[in-house]
């Protein structure tokens, strides 16, 4: 497909624009002015609605398919909330008006919605506070890592170790790391954090354990207790990756059992759109205990009810992000949140679990199921049974896509030979779920008889399988390759 510079036509317009009231010459100085025109394509109207449509079904989403992509919760988003964050009242309103003298009234709506945000993150999740400043969930992760870490310097307390168990996710050693920490790594038993490996690993240098719950496994940690009271003895710090709280929504408040930071993808539990390199948010919620040293600024309330950005917080962290966070998706889960309630955001982790569940049933008898008990919103597979025919977890990935489905995660965690990871999630139907397992169950066994078929796919995508190496180290951005 050509580039619109590609079938650009020199002369061809899309519009006849009005004449200005006044030129670019009479408004800028001289030396910023264009010597020459901008070398823009030149296409009509009609060039250009089918250029960008024919773009749009190149794309996969999860508006026109299934997405069952294990630890990314790729559910739908509901439009109203798009509608929401376009209201006038909030794209018009510059960033830093909040912070000019006498120019507060213009941002209260836009201070309350921050405020309430907190507020209501606090209720889900029962912590003391929030920071709305992390723009995705590995800059959660490193807020709240150096939350951890401001917490321990201002104690006095010589800190030097994470510990991050083999089935968490990939992005907390790295988050640990940056934060300046050692990274522990412990082992896994029966799919959980083992209390046993945790306490041969703890002594006085360590700082914290990163948790997933359900981890990514798709398991919930039975132990928490355990590893709570392990960890209060040498006054470590229990980290909450909330990736994946779309399985406890409404279920358990991770405040409550002993979690002393938390970060939230807004992209994925409520509702934003996810993938393709943003929009994101990931807040983090701390308890009592790090308050002091949430990043700045915070959004506080007077008696008289109005709002302000205070930057007094003299052990702050500081500033994570530019302003005051990704605006736009606090906006869209705010309204995702008031819009569903108490009930419908039980009802959330209600259908993720019941669908996940259906699902693993539905493969139990052509996967391998490593861990085959109840499972929370997502399960792991793996296609290690079909290894005699020469098929791997990539065959049957890239055959889903023949078939109009995004694929599964696959070869994560790493814990699971050839690992395929499916979450459904709560919006998809028992027809949609049904109609998938079908067509899965159809690809594999077929396998057995034409395993080569397997290994061409995918045929009808506009891109054939690649050597997915070469092509990341070796991309190709331009049209005349």
């Amino acid at each position: 497909m050509k580039t619109a510079f590609a079938a650009s036509v020199p002369g061809r317009t899309a519009c006849l624009p009005a004449q200005p009231k006044m030129h670019a010459a009479d408004m800028l100085p001289a030396n910023l002015l264009r010597a020459s025109r901008p070398a823009l394509p030149e296409l009509g109207e009609l060039d250009v609605v089918r250029h960008f449509t024919r773009l749009s079904r190149l794309n996969f989403g999860v508006d026109s398919n299934f997405y069952p992509l294990g630890s990314c919760t790729m559910k739908y988003n509901p439009k109203f909330t798009e509608q929401v964050a376009a209201l006038p009242g909030f794209t018009r309103l510059h960033p830093l008006m909040a912070q000019l003298k006498g120019a507060g009234q213009y941002t209260q709506g836009a201070l309350e919605v921050m405020w309430e945000t907190e507020r209501l993150l606090c209720e889900i999740t029962g912590m003391r506070a929030f920071t709305l400043h992390p723009m995705a969930g590995a800059h959660g992760e490193l807020t709240g890592a150096m939350l951890i870490a401001a917490y321990h310097k201002d104690k006095g307390n010589r800190k030097t170790k994470v510990i991050c168990p083999d089935s968490a996710h990939g992005t907390n050693p790295a988050s640990a790391a940056l934060a300046g920490y050692e990274v522990v790594n412990i082992e896994s038993k029966d799919g959980m954090v083992d209390p046993d490996a945790l306490e041969a690993a703890l002594d006085d240098d360590v700082a914290a354990l990163m948790m997933t719950c359900p981890n990514t496994l798709g398991l919930f940690e039975n132990h928490l207790p355990r590893i709570v009271e392990k960890l209060r003895a040498v006054d470590a710090l229990l980290y909450y990756d909330g990736a994946n709280l779309n399985a406890i929504l409404g279920k358990m408040r991770v405040g409550d059992v002993g979690f002393d930071v938390v970060h939230l993808n807004l992209h994925k539990t409520f509702a934003t759109p996810h993938g393709g390199g943003g929009p994101g948010a990931g807040p983090v919620g701390v308890s009592e205990r790090l308050v002091p040293y949430l990043p700045i600024s915070r959004v506080e309330k007077l008696h008289d009810g109005r709002y302000y950005l205070n930057y007094d917080h003299p052990k702050s962290i500081g500033f994570m992000a530019p302003f005051y966070g990704n605006f736009g998706v606090l906006l869209k889960a705010y309204a995702y949140i008031l819009r569903l309630g108490g009930e419908g955001l039980e009802r959330v982790s209600e259908y993720a679990v019941l669908n996940a569940n259906y699902l693993r049933k539905r493969l139990e008898k052509v996967l391998e199921i490593p861990h085959d008990r109840i499972c929370m919103h997502e399960f792991v597979a793996s296609a290690c049974n079909h290894a005699e025919c020469g098929i791997r977890a990539l065959d049957v990935a890239k055959a889903l896509l023949d078939k109009g489905y995004h694929a599964p995660t696959i070869y994560f965690p790493l814990i699971v030979k050839e690992c395929m990871m499916f979450e459904p999630t709560e919006t998809e139907s028992r027809q949609t779920l049904d109609e998938f397992a079908d067509d899965l169950i159809a690809i594999l066994e077929s396998a057995a008889q034409n395993p080569d078929a397997l290994h061409a796919a995918p045929v009808t995508t506009p891109v054939r399988r690649l050597d997915e190496t070469a092509a990341a180290r070796n991309m190709v951005l331009t049209d005349d390759a």
